[in-house]
């Protein structure tokens, strides 16, 4: 009676966010978890089992996945990251990393104000990259956070993989809430795919070494697709009856021609087998219509909001503005 009682406890537990033992350690999720690393990749399951032990519940983190900046409108998304402090702070930072943003460039074919913007949206330019221990946050994610708890829990695999490939200690690191890490807030798998050693030293270090950050930045739009050369997005009119062919699929599906074709016209000069998809967004002014193409959807595989690329993209333009103005 007493173990179907503590079951009952520990699947409420488990079902219920925000909820959990005081000691991960005891509970049976987590306890299959350690087993698995230790069949999959040979872990120690003394130490697994002792870090759990000391891992922490991120009560906030709990909060703050439930409430993401994108699920704002664009115009209210907007000035949070195009702002001036923002748009002056890049310029410093590309002054101040002129000769590894070119470099970058050159070797990935990635613009700099593209990586630029990465960094400074994601942590203005390195200031704020999190103070939530990682291996916390990931614990908490994977175990409590029922609608995307295998997400996290593949997470923490790969954060305890990269741990142990990089020879860092998993309780020392610290990032986002959501456990993504260094200037580039990089989650554990996209540092063990892409992170590069662009400063030569020998290790990747996302949290210290700008030049690490910004080759690993046009590493993963290299490898993502990134068209050297090629446009990315622009500002479109439509006619009323082409409204209806707005569309939440980020991947380009139509020619340009098409879109023409139909009453979609792009302010900038596209070919016109271009492939684009129209993205309608709720701006301070009314509705706003954009045809995205391969570039922008590049953007969206760092994050899938439009919301966040039109950010990256717009915020790059603004900085470089101000950055081939003052040369």
């Amino acid at each position: 009676m007493l173990r179907h009682i503590q079951f009952i406890v520990l699947t409420m537990c488990i079902m219920v966010p925000g909820i959990s033992l005081a000691n991960y350690s005891q509970r049976e999720d987590v306890r299959l978890f350690v087993g698995d690393m230790v069949k999959k990749h040979g872990f120690d399951e003394q130490m697994l089992m002792y870090w759990m032990q000391g891992a922490k519940q991120q009560k906030t983190a709990l909060e703050a996945i439930a409430r993401p900046a994108e699920s704002k409108p664009w115009k209210d998304y907007r000035p949070i990251f195009i702002t001036s402090k923002r748009i002056k702070n890049g310029v410093r930072f590309w002054r101040e990393h002129a000769e590894t943003l070119a470099r970058a460039q050159k070797q990935y074919g990635v613009p700099a104000e593209i990586i630029v913007a990465i960094i400074g949206v994601e942590t203005f330019y390195g200031k704020r990259s999190g103070t939530y221990p990682v291996l916390d946050a990931l614990i908490t994610l994977g175990f409590d956070y029922q609608p995307r708890g295998a997400f996290f829990r593949k997470e923490l695999e790969q954060f305890l993989l990269m741990s142990r490939e990089e020879s860092f200690d998993p309780r020392t690191l610290k990032g986002s809430y959501a456990g993504a890490m260094g200037m580039p807030q990089f989650i554990s798998s996209s540092f063990r795919a892409y992170a590069v050693d662009f400063d030569g030293d020998g290790k990747r270090d996302l949290w210290h070494s700008t030049a690490d950050a910004i080759g690993s930045v046009a590493n993963y739009f290299s490898r993502h697709g990134w068209q050297s050369g090629e446009p990315i997005i622009s500002r479109a009119s439509v006619k009323k009856e082409a409204i209806k062919l707005a569309s939440k699929e980020m991947r380009p599906h139509k020619a340009v021609g098409e879109y023409r074709s139909v009453g979609v016209t792009p302010l900038q000069a596209f070919s016109k087998d271009k492939k684009a998809t129209l993205l309608k967004l709720e701006g301070k002014k009314g509705q706003e219509y954009w045809l995205g193409l391969d570039n922008f959807y590049v953007i969206t595989r760092y994050n899938h909001s439009p919301l966040y690329a039109m950010a990256v993209y717009q915020l790059g333009q603004a900085v470089a503005n101000e950055y081939y103005a003052s040369r």
